[in-house]
């Protein structure tokens, strides 16, 4: 479970519900079926519009990834296998690591290393890795734009819908007490329209390029770890290059474990 996903989305309902009450609006203004209606069933229908089949089926996997986290390899781990993998290969060669490829549960990885075991020249292993983190990346995009989209749709719709209650309100001016609840069940449109663009849509969007840009970078590390051990690197060098990419607390630590081993 993504925690920050779901301890954001309950702060965004307890705020702007603590703070109508506060305002001394009662919660129960935004049981309103037709601005519900408006709002999201005219978002999901703008997004349909807007995107072909084969991005939106992907919908569901999106929300999956959204509020549960992928189990992903440690990138300390990952440098230290490669590290131990730079070892095998000056004493053994890159045949000895043939085993390895079945072991390996990352996909990315197990093919990148075959690709090295095959005797594949490292600039044709490096272009063939990155234009697979390349097309992740574009995958990623079309995801994230729907959410995008629907946050952009949304908070127009609610004025569509609260123009739509004031033609009603408007209607007929002879009761003014009920005129003034009309109006203001009106807005209730509008209030959902912003709520859900952003507080939900972009945000949720917003998370899900940064899962990306976290998974592009440690698909990263594993292709310069590939190419490291490739070419021949030693222990010390695959440690310098890879930990480039950590933070000086996480480099720390892969030392003190490397020199602890």
């Amino acid at each position: 479970m993504d925690k920050t996903s779901v301890i954001g989305l309950l702060l965004g309902i307890i705020a702007v519900g603590v703070g109508m009450v506060l305002k001394g609006v009662g919660l129960e203004a935004l049981i309103n079926p037709a601005a519900i209606l408006i709002i999201l069933v005219g978002t999901v229908a703008a997004v349909t519009i807007a995107f072909p089949g084969n991005v939106l089926k992907k919908v569901p996997a999106l929300f999956k990834k959204l509020f549960f986290e992928e189990k992903q390899t440690d990138s300390k781990e990952l440098i230290a296998l490669f590290m131990d993998w730079a070892d095998q290969t000056r004493k053994e060669g890159l045949l000895s690591l043939e085993n390895q490829v079945n072991e390996v549960n990352d996909p990315f990885l197990s093919s990148g290393l075959q690709l090295a075991i095959d005797g594949q020249s490292p600039d044709f292993i490096k272009d063939v890795m990155i234009e697979k983190i390349e097309a992740m990346e574009q995958r990623h995009e079309d995801g994230a734009a729907i959410f995008t989209q629907a946050g952009t749709y949304a908070p127009t719709l609610g004025v569509l819908g609260a123009v739509i209650g004031l033609i009603a309100a408007l209607g007929d001016m002879s009761d003014i007490e009920a005129l003034g609840h009309a109006i203001s069940a009106a807005f209730v449109a509008t209030l959902l329209g912003i709520f859900t663009g952003y507080v939900l849509w972009h945000p949720f969007a917003n998370k899900l390029r940064e899962k990306s840009k976290q998974e592009v970078q440690q698909k990263e590390l594993i292709v310069e770890g590939i190419l490291s051990i490739t070419t021949g690197d030693s222990r010390l060098i695959v440690q310098e290059k890879l930990g480039s990419l950590l933070s000086s607390k996480e480099l720390a630590e892969l030392q003190a474990r490397d020199s602890d081993g």
